[in-house]
C-alpha cells in the first residue's frame, strides 16, 4: 500500500496536475515570464530591484527583492525599526510619497505599483533621461492596468513592463 499510494502521490498525480497547467495555463506555469530582445528578464508577478534614478522604482521590499525570504517584516506601528525605514523611504522618494512607497507590501515582491506613486516619480526619471515629463506621463498611463476582473483594486501599472517601455523610447 506504501509503495502504491507513493507512485500515486509522489510521481502520477504531480505528473498530470503539471500537464493539466501547461495545457490550460501554460504563460502562467512558465512563471509568466516578460521577454526582451528573446531573453528572460523578469517576471510579471515579482517585483525586481530598480535603483537607477532612469527607472521607475517599485515599492519597498522587506526581504531585498529576495524570492526565499519573501514576506512582510512584521514590524508594528511602535518598532523604532519601521519609523526608522518610513523615514528613509520619505527621504528616498520624497514627502508628498503615496503611503505604499514608504512600506513594503505584504510579500515584499510586489511588482505593481499605484498610478499616483508612478506619476510622482516622472520628474525625477524625466530628468534623468532627459525626456519631457509630458512624455513619461503618457506613458505610464498607457501602461496602466485596470483594476483585476474589471472591479477588484486600483488601475496599476507593472513596474518591470514600464521600465521596459522606458527603455523603447527614442
Amino acid at each position: 500500500m506504501l509503495l502504491v499510494i507513493s507512485v500515486l502521490m509522489g510521481l502520477v498525480y504531480p505528473l498530470v496536475v503539471t500537464g493539466l497547467a501547461r495545457s490550460f495555463f501554460s504563460r502562467q506555469s512558465s512563471g509568466s515570464l516578460i521577454l526582451a530582445r528573446d531573453h528572460a528578464v523578469g517576471s510579471e508577478l515579482l517585483a525586481q530591484k530598480f535603483e537607477n534614478p532612469k527607472y521607475f522604482w517599485p515599492r519597498p521590499s522587506a526581504a531585498d527583492y529576495a524570492t526565499i525570504p519573501s514576506g512582510a517584516s512584521n514590524k508594528g506601528p511602535t518598532s523604532a525599526d519601521l519609523v526608522k525605514a518610513v523615514n528613509e523611504h520619505r527621504e528616498k522618494f520624497g514627502k508628498d510619497a503615496p503611503g505604499e512607497m514608504l512600506t513594503a507590501s505584504g510579500s515584499g515582491l510586489d511588482p505593481h505599483i499605484s498610478a499616483a506613486a508612478a506619476h510622482m516619480q516622472v520628474p525625477r526619471v524625466a530628468t534623468a533621461r532627459k525626456i519631457s515629463p509630458e512624455r513619461i506621463y503618457t506613458l505610464v498611463d498607457e501602461t496602466l492596468e485596470g483594476p483585476q476582473l474589471g472591479f477588484l483594486g486600483e488601475p496599476r501599472v507593472n513596474v518591470l513592463e514600464l521600465n521596459l517601455a522606458l527603455d523603447q523610447l527614442p
